[in-house]
């Protein structure tokens, strides 16, 4: 009786151990090759025009926005698409958010998208909001943040946390660095919290 002639392709889909080193190998060369070109590409590594790091109130202000999880209701990515333009303003592009990390794209939109929400509204407007977002929007469902209204700002970590962005290649300088938690001093999270929001999309219009 003839022996049947197995094929190689039969040989890899019989062999669980095959299969998946196959696998794990087209993955990695097609992600290297989809992934390593942005690195080398100046539009997804180069700030845009005017575009400078977070102060140190204002990078404050984000790690409070990443600690209340604003990124499960909020994205800040407008996608390039003429309804989202007309709402929200210009789509994003890469240069915007060079000394962002992480970045805060996220993809859900239980509240409206903040790429853009920069000087649209007050300081005074931003501190009612996020004491009590019904005081200015009666139907909004956001929940109300009051305790950063008398929660300092965390002076403490933020040398820290701009040394670790240093390291990222966020351009502080020592300076910047050194008079940190100075700039901080007096503020609630509150103030940090608004500081940054007011700079969001301010770069782009």
């Amino acid at each position: 009786m003839a022996k049947e002639h197995v094929s190689g392709h039969a040989k890899i889909e019989t062999s669980n151990f095959l299969m998946i080193v196959l696998i794990l190998l087209t993955v990695s060369v097609g992600g290297l090759v989809e992934i390593v070109p942005l690195f080398f590409q100046k539009s997804t590594t180069q700030p845009i025009e005017g575009l400078v790091p977070y102060t140190a109130l204002q990078l404050s202000g984000r790690d409070v926005y990443r600690r209340e999880g604003c990124y499960n209701c909020h994205s800040q990515m407008i996608r390039p698409f003429r309804a989202e333009a007309l709402r929200y303003g210009p789509y994003s592009v890469a240069g915007e958010f060079v000394y962002d990390h992480p970045f805060q794209w996220s993809s859900k939109r239980t509240g409206p998208d903040l790429a853009r929400v920069g000087g649209r509204y007050s300081d005074e407007w931003h501190r009612i909001h996020l004491i009590n977002p019904r005081d200015v929007v009666p139907e909004s469902n956001m929940p109300a943040y009051p305790w950063l209204a008398t929660t300092p700002a965390n002076a403490g970590v933020i040398q820290a946390h701009m040394k670790g962005m240093h390291t990222l290649g966020v351009p502080y300088t020592e300076e910047e660095i050194a008079n940190a938690p100075e700039e901080l001093n007096g503020k609630t999270e509150l103030d940090a919290l608004i500081s940054y929001l007011q700079v969001l999309g301010i770069h782009r219009k």
